[in-house]
């Protein structure tokens, strides 16, 4: 990997702007199959990798993990990840839960890695690519989009072109939001507070979605620390309207809060991150390409995180484009073919709506107040534990294991 500063000009196949977990794998993936790319980013990556910057940590389904290994990433990860060898799913921890647990050799339901240890995997792996450009710190000033190229300028006078301009900056992108898409969007009036909890008990290497009225409450196993001492990282969703309240409790009162709602499964509990929040919404663009423009990751479809798939529907997103360019390369056609674009975006809409839109119907039923509800939720649940088809096919969707996978997406 290359990084450039200061004037000056750099030519690649595909300029990525945002260089995240979706947009560097992304950079990684087309240098593997010989197509450069020049990823722009606003961080400073010694700032993102740093111990503190984030405590938030990321589900890598089996499907993500097949592609970390195909792009040479898994092997720095592999000793950093918990497995997660088991779903609990329960309405507000009353019987009738749903357990899901593959079959003995099947392997786990996939690993929980912290985010901070994403990011030194994916910056060591880009590292070791030359057709990777990496410039950060870095503010466009103006994109352009034509019939042979486009051009990205920066605040500090750097011009740069290529075939294909991708937008992965995230929920907020303003390439998505210049180029004049138009995604459904609604905010769900929810925040997500963040947390690492120390706990007595061992966490067994399952994974807790509590569906309680105001929000989900996750629980997801970490590997123990250097102390021995068990860990996991907490979600808990609160109206938006509570968030700052529990966000400024004692660290007593807030852990007494928790521990009431964790009723008692993992024993006495400490503190191991400070907390930190984020605003839950939803968006989801019907389209994904213009010309000479893809949208991958969070730039294209936001999604609640109650079911850990964010990430991992932008890692597909990768995986499609990336097949879907090198295919295209082989037979001469450059990355901004339109062509080329109209097959990843057909590709990619139906996993996306499907899941977005499953998280979003997820999210409602599950916030549904009253005993009623919650005793049809929990008679819906009880059928799903007893229906070994059905409980496959969510382990399947939960693995990103189902439908047509592009190549490295595949073990």
């Amino acid at each position: 990997m290359n990084e450039q500063k200061g004037e000056g000009a750099a030519r690649a196949d595909v300029i990525i702007l945002g260089g995240g977990l979706v947009g560097m794998t992304l950079a990684i993936g087309l240098a593997r199959h010989g197509l450069t790319s020049v990823v722009v980013d606003s961080s400073d990556p010694a700032a993102t990798t740093a111990q503190g910057f984030d405590g938030r940590a990321s589900a890598i389904s089996t499907a993500s993990w097949n592609l970390y290994t195909n792009l040479g990433i898994a092997e720095d990860l592999r000793d950093k990840g918990c497995p997660i060898d088991a779903i609990a799913v329960t309405d507000a921890m009353k019987p009738g839960r749903i357990d899901f647990r593959p079959e003995e050799g099947e392997g786990s339901l996939g690993r929980m890695y912290a985010n901070r240890d994403l990011r030194i995997a994916m910056y060591a792996a880009a590292a070791r690519e030359e057709a990777i450009t990496f410039i950060t710190n870095a503010r466009v000033e103006t994109r352009e989009r034509g019939p042979h190229g486009v051009t990205v300028t920066l605040a500090d006078g750097q011009v740069l072109k290529g075939s294909l301009l991708v937008g992965a900056e995230g929920r907020q992108s303003p390439t998505r939001d210049e180029a004049g898409f138009a995604p459904a969007r609604w905010d769900y009036g929810h925040r997500a507070i963040i947390s690492g909890l120390w706990h007595e008990k061992p966490h067994d290497n399952v994974a807790w979605e509590i569906f309680y009225p105001a929000g989900p409450f996750a629980l997801l196993p970490l590997l123990d620390d250097e102390n021995g001492r068990h860990r996991s990282a907490l979600v808990w969703t609160v109206a938006e309207k509570d968030a700052a309240g529990v966000l400024a409790l004692p660290e007593g009162a807030f852990l007494s809060e928790v521990a009431r709602r964790m009723d008692g499964i993992f024993g006495p509990i400490e503190l191991a991150s400070p907390r930190t929040s984020y605003p839950l919404n939803f968006h989801h663009t019907a389209k994904v390409v213009a010309d000479r423009l893809a949208l991958v990751g969070d730039a294209a479809h936001g999604m609640h995180p109650i079911a850990g798939q964010g990430l991992n529907v932008g890692l597909r997103d990768v995986a499609a484009l990336v097949e879907v360019l090198s295919e295209g390369a082989r037979l001469g056609l450059e990355p901004g073919d339109a062509q080329l674009l109209a097959r990843y975006e057909r590709w990619r809409a139906l996993d996306t709506f499907m899941v977005a839109g499953a998280t979003d119907v997820l999210t409602r039923l599950f916030g549904l107040p009253g005993r009623l509800p919650s005793a049809i939720r929990r008679f819906g649940m009880a059928g799903v534990q007893r229906s070994p088809t059905l409980k496959r096919f969510f382990m399947d969707e939960a693995r990103g294991m189902r439908g047509k996978l592009p190549a490295l997406l595949q073990a």
